[in-house]
């Protein structure tokens, strides 16, 4: 597994590629479902949860399980208590994982074009980002609320590809689930996964991206390897 061509601009996910938010995330579920009398969850269940946005972590939270719709009146009185857990607890808990900030010196060094894409809302992706030390390598960053649609669609990707003026064949997602590599490949790019992400408990190799690796830190001679 390989990338074929070397790109100008490098598009990088944040929970699970760059930052290990579970624990975080995890917290705040469990303190919700507290003050909702319910039992919580813990750690290993919401790890398999994440990666689709907080009102799907908080639905799958509610509904203990990864697909269905939970009551409407339930979700409506969960969210805004999750939201204000979330907001003070956005990094509380949460690391880089190995490897990220050498990846990233590289990356900048390297002059590639660099911008973070998530489907984490912005006023949650910003503080988290500035807050682990990560926020100025990124010349773009795009949440999962900066447009009407987030991945797996393309849009979000393309809008970067976009402010940038770079082509889809000269540029590289890097991201750990499945919903990255649908965005990737809808958008004509190239798609490179970590092994160690968020992906439901999936191996990210079953959603054939173009090469997977186990540090960010591995881009370097990856990307060498490209003509």
């Amino acid at each position: 597994m390989s990338i074929n061509k070397r790109p100008k601009m490098v598009l990088i996910d944040l929970d699970g590629t760059l930052v290990d938010s579970v624990p975080d995330l995890a917290y705040c579920v469990d303190e919700m479902m507290t003050v909702l009398g319910q039992s919580a969850r813990g750690e290993a269940r919401v790890r398999q949860w994440v990666g689709n946005g907080v009102e799907r972590l908080v639905k799958r939270a509610l509904l203990d399980q990864l697909d269905g719709e939970p009551d409407a009146a339930d979700f409506q009185r969960a969210l805004p208590i999750f939201m204000a857990l979330y907001k003070d607890n956005v990094s509380k808990r949460s690391q880089l994982y190995p490897g990220v900030k050498e990846g990233l010196d590289f990356l900048r060094g390297a002059d590639y074009r660099l911008g973070c894409i998530t489907n984490k809302a912005e006023a949650f992706t910003v503080p988290l980002l500035k807050d682990l030390g990560v926020y100025d390598y990124f010349q773009i960053v795009v949440s999962g609320d900066t447009l009407p649609v987030k991945k797996p669609d393309p849009a979000p990707l393309l809008h970067a590809a976009k402010f940038f003026n770079v082509a889809a064949d000269q540029s590289l997602m890097v991201g750990d689930s499945i919903s990255d590599v649908q965005a990737a490949r809808g958008a004509g790019f190239q798609i490179v996964c970590l092994s160690y992400g968020y992906n439901h408990g999936v191996d990210i190799r079953e959603a054939k991206p173009d090469a997977v690796i186990d540090s960010l830190a591995e881009l370097a001679s990856l990307l060498a390897k490209a003509a």
